[in-house]
């Protein structure tokens, strides 16, 4: 999921600047939600970039790659032999649905985290199972596990109020509650207690800590994620409970006394194995005109099997290259990039930005927002391509989808190129949903609507068919505010 690099960089500030130990920086904060632009008026659309967006409306190939990938691989954990069984299946894919210079560019994954057996019980006064999975970099219990009162903390902002050693012989328990937007901005609010709840815990001498899962149900399926531990910190154990069994924990909390959890986890690290990203194209007709850069992360995290978080964001930007391509040679190339270990720190984005340091991008985009309506749509083109933005923000708008006035460019696959001052355009996805299901075992097929995952593809290809064969210079970012 896109979010989580750039709000755990965020939040380590939190751990290191004594001025922000009450409060999160604003980036981690929910960030104002910029007022839509005014739709163009007067823009004309060009009759075969409108057609290829209505035939969008009724294609399925971006369903067909998600079953496919759902139900003959199922889930794809950085650095397991399922991943390597969705590289070979991709490239497979794309090849049979004509795309050009497919291949794997591997690379070495490093310090790889796998799950092992992970319980929780209340012991006392209340004795009952709960449901939770290990966070990622989570440490091991000793194998016996760890029988420890709990302290008890409404928000992460409670435990960073915490004196220093106080939660020493404890197992700290963090409750805050994440609240559905449109934007996803309350992933950054709430997802502090998973980003680096974990590390302020263990400074603060915890045991170990257990955590509301960052998700906005209430069911009993535990929400995955990867926490990070500060250079010195020694990693202690990390779960997330259930939403469901976590708020039953708070009403216990609330009863008053002492309440005992029994917690076992047996995570690992297996060391550096070979990991890569998967590449296609659609070979452009004007090779000095820059590479349109689409795509999203191959990768999942193990409980479900990775339908909305990301085998819907490939697909979905598959596809709209396949019609594309179908519809004549774009003067763009346009490159499909299957980004690999994107749940881990993004490190697919990393090695593709450095295997092609030399070459001229002119747009990045991805998607990896799951499959829910397209609403909203953010550029960050330079001032000679300012009528590029005004023909996408105008053939666009019959999708029901707004022209924002924000600076695109979010994703943690994509972000390393953007850095480098590439353009960046974002089609921004309903948040309203998806984190019901993010990082669960609900994260299945039966999670995506086919009418909003066809809306993505034609938004997708209308975003496409402009970008790829504008006659505009496009090549760097526009000057930020």
């Amino acid at each position: 999921m896109i979010l989580d690099r750039p709000f755990v960089s965020a939040a380590l500030l939190v751990l290191t600047t004594p001025s922000l130990a009450q409060q999160l920086p604003p980036s981690v904060t929910q960030p104002a939600v910029a007022r839509p632009r005014p739709t163009p008026i007067g823009i004309p659309i060009d009759p075969q970039v409108a057609a290829l967006r209505d035939k969008a409306l009724t294609d399925d190939t971006a369903y067909a790659i998600v079953e496919g990938l759902t139900t003959e691989i199922g889930p794809r954990p950085p650095g397991s032999t399922q991943q390597a069984r969705a590289r070979e299946w991709a490239v497979a894919r794309l090849k049979k649905m004509g795309f050009r210079n497919v291949r794997i560019e591997p690379y070495a994954l490093d310090n790889i985290w796998e799950r092992g057996v992970e319980t929780a019980e209340v012991v006392s006064p209340y004795p009952q199972p709960l449901r939770l999975a290990a966070l990622g970099n989570s440490a091991a219990t000793p194998a016996e596990g760890l029988t420890l009162p709990i302290a008890y903390f409404a928000s992460f902002n409670d435990l960073a109020l915490a004196p220093a050693g106080s939660l020493k012989g404890k197992i700290a328990f963090v409750s805050n509650q994440m609240q559905p937007t449109q934007d996803g901005s309350s992933y950054g609010s709430a997802g502090a207690a998973r980003f680096v709840g974990p590390n302020v815990a263990a400074k603060k001498g915890a045991e170990a800590i257990v955590i509301r899962s960052i998700g906005t149900d209430h069911g009993r399926g535990p929400h995955a994620g990867g926490t990070n531990f500060a250079a010195g910190v020694t990693p202690i154990p990390a779960a997330a409970l259930s939403v469901s069994d976590a708020e039953n924990l708070e009403r216990m909390m609330k009863l008053g006394g002492t309440v005992t959890l029994h917690l076992v986890l047996t995570p690992r690290n297996v060391g550096t194995r070979q990991s890569g990203n998967v590449v296609a194209e659609v070979p452009g007709s004007d090779p000095a005109a820059g590479i349109v850069l689409i795509g999203g992360h191959l990768d999942s995290w193990d409980l479900g099997t990775g339908a909305i978080d990301d085998a819907s964001g490939i697909a979905i930007t598959t596809a709209a290259a396949k019609l594309v391509m179908a519809a004549g040679r774009p003067r763009r190339t346009i490159r499909v990039v299957w980004f690999g270990d994107e749940e881990t720190g993004g490190w697919g984005g990393l090695a593709y930005a450095r295997r092609h340091a030399g070459e001229r991008h002119a747009v990045a985009s991805e998607s990896d927002f799951g499959a829910d309506r397209v609403w909203r749509v953010e550029t960050n083109l330079p001032p000679s391509a300012s009528a590029v933005s005004d023909r996408l923000a105008t053939a666009l708008a019959p999708l029901g989808i707004v022209r924002g006035a924000g600076t695109a460019g979010d994703g943690t696959d994509i972000a390393p190129v953007i850095r480098t001052g590439v353009a960046g355009i974002d089609l921004n996805q309903s948040g309203l949903r998806y984190f019901d299901w993010h990082h669960t075992p609900e994260d299945t097929l039966e999670r995506i609507d086919p009418e909003q995952l066809r809306q993505n593809v034609a938004a997708w290809t209308t975003m496409l068919a402009i970008v790829a064969n504008a006659p505009e210079e496009i090549g760097s970012a526009a000057r930020k505010p």
